[in-house]
């Protein structure tokens, strides 16, 4: 049940799933360059700069070095870590992919959209994903559900950013957007869905897995193991 704020509007917690892409970050720009992804744990400013440890997966340890290189090449970034070494590798990564490694990487407040998102109340719920050139975060925020497009746009605005809500969800409301998929890892994700988009699960099948291995430079046994996990994990029961 919502609470009610002192001007009398209804306030109840909704929790928006975001898809967001913005100009000079530098997470975006080398997730669309490598054939690798990111999950950000934590991120933290310190002396002027922001601090942000991150998993970085692949499906292969050579598309993580392509990653690593691009991060380090960036403009938009002052030092890339490999810090697998130091911490626990699995930490955090089970839900990642196949390949995984720790990362520390410092860059300048400027480059992040992360404050302002927090400072319009919006509550990072989980990790935040970033894959193929955008950034996807889950979260929570509680207002009056006609302030929150308002407050979107504000964050469009100041950003230049580009924001797509692929889901919502509130307490006495059905949720938007595929619950399911969230049982999967960020890697059968991502291959699931780009061989639903392809057409590999139309009838009669518009691409092969042979396809989608070449589009994705992957093996077809790599293929067909992430997408029969996918599978498994959405039709059989929860646990």
């Amino acid at each position: 049940m919502g609470t009610v704020s002192k001007e009398g509007h209804e306030r109840e917690p909704t929790q928006l799933t975001l898809e967001i892409w913005h100009p000079d970050c530098w997470t975006l720009e080398t997730t669309a360059e490598a054939d690798a992804g990111m999950v950000a744990h934590s991120v933290h400013e310190y002396d002027g700069l922001i601090n942000a440890r991150v998993t970085a997966y692949a499906d292969r340890r050579a598309d993580i070095a392509d990653l690593v290189s691009a991060i380090d090449a960036s403009d938009l970034t002052h030092r890339v870590e490999r810090v697998t070494n130091y911490f626990n590798p699995r930490l955090g990564t089970e839900a990642a992919g196949n390949v995984t490694e720790e990362l520390l990487v410092r860059y300048e407040p400027s480059n992040s959209i992360h404050d302002a998102i927090l400072s319009r109340g919006f509550i990072p719920e989980e990790e935040i994903r970033i894959r193929n050139g955008y950034e996807y975060w889950t979260v929570i925020i509680t207002t009056a559900r006609t302030n929150v497009q308002s407050r979107l746009d504000e964050i469009r605005e100041e950003m230049n950013a580009e924001i797509t809500v692929r889901g919502m969800k509130s307490p006495g409301t059905e949720p938007t957007g595929p619950q399911a998929g969230d049982r999967l890892s960020e890697r059968q994700r991502e291959v699931f869905e780009f061989a639903r988009e392809r057409g590999y699960y139309s009838w009669p099948r518009d691409v092969s897995a042979t396809d989608i291995a070449a589009e994705l430079d992957v093996s077809k046994a790599t293929i067909l193991e992430h997408l029969r996990k996918a599978e498994s994990k959405l039709l059989g029961p929860e646990s």
